[in-house]
This record gives structure tokens, C-alpha cells and sequence, in this order.
């Protein structure tokens, strides 16, 4: 899980995570909402994949990227378990 929290430490993946919030993109789609280059996009958006909060799937000769819940449910259970004193 020490790949998530460096995942989520960062103000522009945070802000990526937002954006496939509302609609699954590419990696140019997603790039043309930050001013930094290509290739500065596509190491944040393999981080974002290594600590499994998006899901990359080819289609044609484009990467759809996609949010990925699970992973983010299960770090909401790990807050809200660490929140819940005394309740076990």
C-alpha cells in the first residue's frame, strides 16, 4: 500500500485521479489539462498505474485510462478503521 500513498502525495495525480473521476481518457486527453510535457504525464500516470488506482486499456493505438475503485475503497477502510477507537 506504500505505492498508493506515494501515488496520492502528489497534487498532479491527485488532480488526474479527478479527472478519470468523471470520464475515463487518454493520455493526451489528459495531458492537455496541465501545462508540463508528455512524457512528465505519462511517468505520473505509471505511477498511478503501479499503485493500482488506474486500470490502462488499449484500444486501437490509443491507452484509455480508467479510475480504479477498489483500491480506493480499500484505503477508505483502512482510514475509517484507523478512526473507529474502541469500536471492535
Amino acid at each position: 500500500m506504500g505505492d498508493v500513498w506515494k501515488a496520492l502525495a502528489d497534487p498532479t495525480r491527485r488532480k488526474i485521479l479527478e479527472l478519470l473521476k468523471k470520464q475515463s481518457m487518454n493520455a493526451g486527453e489528459i495531458a492537455a489539462e496541465f501545462n508540463m510535457t508528455k512524457p512528465s504525464i505519462s511517468n505520473h500516470l505509471n505511477i498511478l498505474r503501479q499503485a493500482e488506482l488506474v486500470d490502462a486499456k488499449k484500444v486501437g493505438q490509443n491507452v484509455i485510462y480508467s479510475l480504479k475503485t477498489s483500491v480506493i475503497e480499500d484505503i477508505l477502510n483502512v482510514l475509517s478503521n484507523l478512526t473507529n477507537r474502541g469500536e471492535d
